[in-house]
């Protein structure tokens, strides 16, 4: 049902969102923990994208799309956290958060114009 793009681009932020855990755990503290919440979130993102390509019906996509865009406004509000609080990787985290906001108008975009064709 969706373009192999979103498929693609959650699949290339989820990596990167591991890559980026990985360093966080390795540096401890707060970090540590926040990388815990961040991993969940931000690679749901992609697994609710694949979810929704094997969807029973169109509002079962939209449903999965909608918990796809959840996990992205989550994963959004602990990257600003790190930002906020992690000077050292504010050069890797800002690219990571600028995509997650392109991830959530796309996810919306998608979500909206099914709900139009339904």
């Amino acid at each position: 049902m969706v373009k192999k793009d979103i498929q693609e681009r959650t699949l290339k932020f989820s990596i990167r969102i591991v890559n980026l855990c990985k360093i966080l755990r390795e540096n401890g503290g707060t970090g540590y923990d926040l990388s815990k919440q961040l991993i969940r979130s931000g690679t749901s993102i992609g697994a609710n994208v694949e979810e929704a390509q094997n969807a029973e019906s169109k509002p079962d996509f939209i449903h999965k799309m909608n918990l796809s865009l959840k996990e992205a406004r989550e994963t959004n509000y602990w990257l600003k956290i790190l930002i906020a609080t992690d000077i050292k990787l504010e050069s890797r985290l800002l690219p990571l958060l600028n995509e997650c906001n392109e991830l959530i108008s796309i996810l919306h975009a998608i979500i909206k114009n099914t709900k139009a064709k339904f």
